[in-house]
């Protein structure tokens, strides 16, 4: 993590800065978490696993598709389908590179394991006066982390309570739907989550859960030919 103590333009204050800028997605950061807490428990998870699981693999969305497919499918079909959920953070990555020229690669490492799809988002919108954007992300990766694992926390513990017999499996897919709205801007996109959809209710049937491969490369297909066309007209 970003060393506050050593001088920097705004080290300290940028971090609160980052911090108090993500304050506002804490409301929906919480209870996405307490469902992926309440997912692991009812993968077979104990709150312990469950809780330990969501430090050691911190990942949101893979998180969830990780628990749907826990003793149900292959571990290596299942690390292919949570980098292939993940595979927008290398994009992410490389947008954000300038912004940690000159960190130290140990401490780069630190950071990257805080990346999710908020901090980013309250990073690349940090205003543009902004003269530490890495104390500033730091802030936002901060309040990120501490809001899903006691979110995770939760869920573990309240999921363990909760009958088998309950069907939480419906929170998993809505989770994702109100991610997945509010990005869905152009239409490429619009293009690729519906191919993704179709493809992976149609496939449904097919063993260890592959309808949702199979979907994920299908959608990304499409949003990158229709990019493409878009781009050449």
């Amino acid at each position: 993590m970003t060393d506050l103590s050593t001088p920097s333009p705004g080290g300290a204050s940028s971090f609160w800065k980052g911090l108090r800028a993500f304050v506002p997605l804490v409301p929906g950061v919480m209870p996405f978490g307490m469902v992926a807490g309440i997912a692991a428990v009812q993968a077979g998870f104990t709150p312990i696993q469950s809780m330990a699981f969501s430090l050691i693999g911190y990942a949101g969305s893979a998180q969830l598709v990780a628990s749907q497919m826990f003793g149900q499918t292959p571990v290596l079909l299942i690390v292919l389908a949570t980098l292939i959920v993940n595979l927008r953070f290398a994009m992410y990555s490389a947008s954000m590179l300038p912004l940690f020229d000159g960190v130290p690669l140990a401490r780069r490492w630190l950071l990257a394991y805080g990346l999710t799809d908020q901090s980013y988002a309250v990073t690349m919108g940090r205003p543009a006066t902004e003269p530490n954007p890495v104390a500033y992300y730091t802030g936002a990766t901060a309040l990120m982390w501490l809001t899903w694992q006691g979110g995770t926390a939760v869920g573990a513990l309240l999921g363990a309570k909760i009958p088998a017999s309950w069907p939480l499996e419906f929170a998993v897919p809505l989770s994702f739907i109100a991610l997945l709205i509010p990005v869905l801007r152009s239409r490429p996109q619009v293009l690729a989550a519906g191919i993704s959809a179709v493809v992976a209710v149609a496939a449904h049937s097919l063993p260890f859960r592959l309808n949702l491969i199979l979907g994920a490369v299908c959608g990304i297909a499409a949003g990158l030919l229709a990019q493409r066309w878009k781009g050449q007209r």
